[in-house]
């Protein structure tokens, strides 16, 4: 088995908010290059707050104490030095609902390059065709281009999220429930599309049940009151849990 490359190393990472919650406490991970990471747990468990750190959202919010490293390609990007949004341009996120602009198709997925400076048309139109494709919408949408991005379905929405991300060229996808608000055949989609870009790209995902977990996962985290309370390899965590607690979730005892 080839042993992959870390991506991104997190090291005593610690978050609290001003509020007072502790969201992440001495969390210690290793994220691989080419490989879905999954993180799962309850909510609240901190999953979502570590996304928000790794894309430097944090910085909009009443944080009252980050503490620790977050090395990407071995830069720490919580340095002040680090453009947050230089560093959005390489770890992109999707959200758990299609947040589409009220825009064309078009200009949805040029938004981004747009905001880089990018003005040429011949190079917008093979960034957005390039995108589409990636993002296994290309077929569905290549002559309404022009037409407003709601008009197309929730799950075709949730792609074309997905490509104004890819047309940024990043290198970390990052996927906060990407399938929560979809039907069975559009999480398929989904989920099959992610399995062809982890040959492209590094992939963290917050699933929205453990099964999905199971299934998308070469690395699995386990989250739960801020702690990252178990981390393995392909499907270890959820056939043999370490942790009772990882067990006992998995099981629904509690969450």
């Amino acid at each position: 088995m080839v042993i992959p490359m870390d991506k991104i190393v997190i090291e005593h990472l610690n978050l609290t908010y001003q509020d007072g919650t502790e969201s992440l406490r001495d969390v210690n991970l290793r994220i691989a290059s080419n490989a879905i990471t999954v993180f799962f747990g309850p909510a609240g468990g901190g999953k979502s707050s570590m996304l928000r750190v790794l894309n430097r959202l944090n910085d909009q919010t009443d944080v009252a104490r980050l503490t620790g490293n977050v090395l990407l390609n071995g830069k720490n990007i919580l340095s002040p030095s680090v453009d947050p949004v230089t560093l959005r341009r390489k770890v992109g996120i999707v959200f758990s609902r299609p947040v589409t602009l009220p825009l064309t198709i078009y200009e949805n997925v040029a938004y981004g390059l747009r905001l880089m400076g990018e003005k040429r048309k011949s190079r917008l139109d093979d960034a957005v065709e390039q995108a589409l494709r990636l993002a296994v919408l290309w077929d569905e949408v290549y002559d309404r281009l022009n037409a407003p991005a709601n008009a197309i379905s929730g799950g075709q929405q949730q792609r074309l999220c997905l490509a104004r991300v890819l047309a940024l060229e990043p290198e970390v996808i990052m996927l906060d429930e990407p399938t929560s608000a979809l039907d069975p055949v559009s999480t398929s989609k989904i989920e099959s599309l992610m399995q062809e870009l982890k040959q492209r790209f590094t992939i963290i995902w917050v699933p929205h049940n453990v099964q999905q977990a199971a299934r998308m996962a070469d690395f699995a985290a386990f989250f739960l009151q801020g702690e990252l309370v178990e981390f393995a390899a392909d499907k270890q965590l959820f056939v043999y849990p370490k942790d009772k607690r990882t067990q006992d979730y998995m099981e629904g005892k509690f969450g």
